[in-house]
């Protein structure tokens, strides 16, 4: 992943609504007070100081791509590949995506397609080596070209359009999109998390990405050498299901301005982190400057 520093503004907006009028236009109330475990103090605390809202509602073939483009790379240079990808090969079937779920910043759906291409189709028919091409920016362009054409194929195949896999997200079980997903090539856990919370609109979900990954360990949250699946297991057992979505967002925007992977705050200013005073910062040693994984970190 690049720098922190290099991650652009988050385009997140900071009202309660992230799914636009097709989608996740569900308003999302908590009370701080009532929070059982130090997970949700956090996700709490997170929702106060950014935002607290629904999600659902984006094309979940889009969504697909976008977070695939994502994949071991910054927001600054796979949002250009996305844009190129769209330009070049049309719009989603159903609901065309503005920025998508990587998280790593998500925003909601434009308006539903009146009659556009079908995003699925167009791919599974793309010439190799000139998608690549046309997302270069995004890295690994080779990689992530062939896993987009080889996505959109399977789509094509198994539900006929993008649309009738917009269909499937939504409506099947959680469990079983997630391991029909994992069972593409280049949908990880994280990716498939991704397509169920922005596109299904599924509560309960948190994906965990290097952010989300770095944080909770770091917190003393999950434990130190967690993977990222055993972090996600946790979470998603002591944060109440409406309170995940934007616990993930959340947390991406958190590890963005706040607990970087090499400069935290409170290496410098204890008081400048608002989670200092429930945090274990594993890994992190003020008194000598040094952050280490806390996987690394001694016991």
């Amino acid at each position: 992943m690049s720098d922190e520093s290099e991650q652009p503004a988050d385009p997140e907006p900071d009202v309660n609504i992230s799914g636009g009028t097709t989608g996740g236009d569900v308003a999302t109330s908590f009370d701080p007070a009532t929070a059982e475990t130090r997970a949700e103090r956090v996700v709490d605390r997170l929702g106060e100081r950014y935002w607290q809202k629904t999600y659902g509602g984006q094309d979940a073939f889009t969504c697909l791509v976008r977070t695939i483009l994502s994949q071991n790379t910054s927001d600054k240079a796979s949002q250009p590949a996305h844009d190129a990808l769209i330009e070049r090969y049309g719009h989603s079937s159903s609901r065309a995506d503005e920025t998508g779920a990587s998280a790593e910043a998500e925003t909601g759906p434009t308006p539903a397609n009146d009659g556009e291409a079908d995003l699925a189709v167009a791919l599974a028919h793309a010439e190799q080596s000139q998608l690549a091409e046309t997302i270069s920016s995004a890295g690994l362009y080779n990689q992530k070209s062939e896993m987009l054409i080889g996505a959109a194929e399977w789509v094509c195949d198994e539900f006929g359009s993008a649309a009738e896999f917009d269909r499937f997200v939504t409506d099947e079980a959680p469990d079983t999109v997630r391991e029909t997903l994992l069972d593409v090539r280049g949908v990880g856990p994280k990716t498939a998390d991704c397509v169920l919370l922005f596109a299904g609109g599924r509560g309960g979900v948190f994906p965990v990405d290097t952010h989300v990954h770095r944080i909770y360990r770091r917190m003393g949250i999950a434990p130190a050498e967690a993977d990222h699946e055993e972090v996600r297991a946790v979470l998603e057992a002591e944060v109440p299901a409406a309170k995940c979505g934007f616990g993930h967002t959340a947390t991406i925007q958190f590890g963005r301005e706040c607990c970087t992977a090499r400069k935290p705050a409170c290496l410098e200013d204890p008081e400048a982190c608002p989670m200092a005073d429930i945090c274990d910062q594993v890994g992190v040693y003020p008194e000598t400057g040094e952050v280490v994984d806390p996987a690394d970190a001694p016991t």
